[in-house]
């Protein structure tokens, strides 16, 4: 932008003594380029996105917080060697929950998982970034660098293939502070939906059930007495991010029982024995769907709790359903029933 005239919505903003323009294009991007530069880059498309829309104020704030004339930022470190300590502090969050706990850490890859990870208000303490793979390098590490107290490092496609666990995440991983919410913390709304998961083993599963909770406006996912941290890096990537997006606790199942009953949420366990078709069962008031891992079912104290038992007629030979399929059938015989 030469700055002359007014791009339609855009402020323009003085050069500052580096001959550099701040302009806002369409409310929808922040560029810094030199005036030479004598066009706009593109507008950013419709849409949240990482770097604007919804997840704007949590990441960079208002165009205050962005550095002021005259300051100037730390040089950013590159990393070329998969030997790094901070690469192997990286892998060790990966892999092991243990260093998770510890270190009140986990990893996000990819734009779309981190941009549902910060609208949610989690806190990042360090991003990393291949120059090599994303689409706009200068621009993504412009906007990290300018957020305040976020590490920034930037790393060779080599490094970066070592850190992701899959190639399609636009060149982006970081290190983000541990959140923990409780039973306490949820807030319902008149007649919530909420899912039960017992002791499920898979993150994937997990991953999927969340996915299909976004989807059908669930209230909240909790994991009783679980068997994987909900920040395990295979959960968040087969959520897509509704593990930000979908409240989600874990809690013994005692204390889920005595939250659910507490909050007049009525119990419906899915079981094959002692049990009513799905959809001949009323879903519209508070309910709370209630499945157990697909090898051994639910416990005893989840059976005892139920207010009514519930099944998905199986019509072959086998007698089991993956625990993420029945679990997107259940939620939305509940949206059928809720829309009526």
């Amino acid at each position: 932008h030469d700055g002359s005239r007014g791009h339609p919505g855009c402020p323009i903003l003085p050069y500052d003594e580096a001959g550099s323009i701040l302009t806002l294009c369409c409310f929808e991007k922040i560029y810094c380029r030199k005036p030479s530069l004598k066009r706009p880059l593109p507008p950013q498309t419709a849409g949240p996105s990482l770097l604007c829309g919804r997840g704007w104020p949590q990441v960079f704030g208002s165009i205050s917080s962005l550095p002021q004339q005259g300051q100037n930022n730390q040089s950013m470190e590159t990393i070329t060697s998969a030997q790094n300590p901070k690469v192997k502090k990286l892998l060790a969050l990966h892999e092991k929950s243990r260093t998770r706990r510890e270190e009140g850490l986990f990893v996000v890859e990819g734009r779309r998982e981190l941009e549902h990870c910060i609208e949610a208000g989690y806190e990042i303490d360090s991003v990393f970034i291949s120059e090599e793979i994303a689409s706009d390098p200068e621009d993504l590490i412009r906007r990290f660098e300018t957020s305040g107290g976020i590490k920034v490092f930037s790393v060779s496609k080599e490094v970066y293939e070592k850190i992701s666990y899959r190639g399609s995440t636009e060149g982006v991983v970081a290190e983000v502070r541990w959140k923990q919410l409780r039973l306490k913390d949820l807030s319902l709304k008149d007649n919530p939906l909420v899912i039960v998961l017992e002791s499920v083993e898979k993150p994937g599963n997990l991953g999927a059930v969340l996915r299909s909770a976004d989807a059908a406006g669930a209230d909240a996912v909790i994991v009783s007495d679980p068997l994987t941290d909900l920040y395990n890096p295979n959960l968040i990537r087969a959520s897509i991010g509704a593990i930000f997006s979908v409240p989600t606790v874990a809690a013994s199942s005692e204390e889920t029982i005595e939250w659910l009953k507490g909050n007049g949420i009525k119990i419906l366990t899915a079981q094959l024995q002692d049990s009513n078709l799905y959809y001949e069962t009323p879903m519209t008031g508070a309910t709370a769907i209630v499945m157990g891992t697909e090898s051994t079912g639910l416990t005893d104290i989840w059976r005892k709790a139920a207010d009514a038992h519930i099944r998905i007629p199986m019509l072959g030979k086998l007698d089991s359903l993956n625990v993420s399929v029945s679990a997107a059938i259940l939620l939305f015989e509940a949206v059928r029933q809720r829309m009526k």
